[in-house]
């Protein structure tokens, strides 16, 4: 295309050359166009709302379902007296809950941190240790 016909195409595309209807039509193409663009994007953003929602109350609700025989279990702690004779895998063996630990050693670790005892398992008759211990009823 010349320069020519170039120069006299632009002349069609300038407001002062249309009649006022014409630049009435124009604006309101604008115009609808613009409100087209928001109703889209609006109804996208409600649309994406409702998903997220819908997914967001679907897993909050899964991760909260529970059985119906679910019982829970609280962790306690009592004192006891060593007897003559015993020894900390004795105490242990007696109290030793196989749901909660994944072996005896486990345990007898635990009841040696709590009493402080290291890795003696050395205890005197009449000494006091705690033992823990887990129950379904809450105190």
């Amino acid at each position: 295309m010349s320069e020519a016909m170039m120069a006299a195409a632009s002349l069609y595309n300038d407001s002062r050359f249309f009649s006022p209807s014409e630049v009435r039509i124009r604006e309101n193409k604008k115009r609808r166009a613009k409100i087209v663009r928001r109703q889209y994007i609006t109804l996208i953003t409600v649309i994406s709302a409702m998903i997220f929602a819908f997914f967001f109350f679907t897993f909050s609700l899964l991760s909260d379902a529970q059985s119906d025989t679910f019982v829970p279990e609280y962790k306690y702690y009592k004192t006891i007296t060593v007897h003559t004779g015993d020894t900390i895998s004795d105490i242990a063996v007696r109290y030793f809950d196989s749901d909660k630990y994944k072996n005896l050693d486990q345990y007898i670790s635990e009841i040696e941190d709590i009493n402080g005892l290291g890795d003696t398992s050395l205890v005197m008759a009449g000494e006091q240790l705690i033992i823990p211990y887990y129950s379904t009823e809450y105190k």
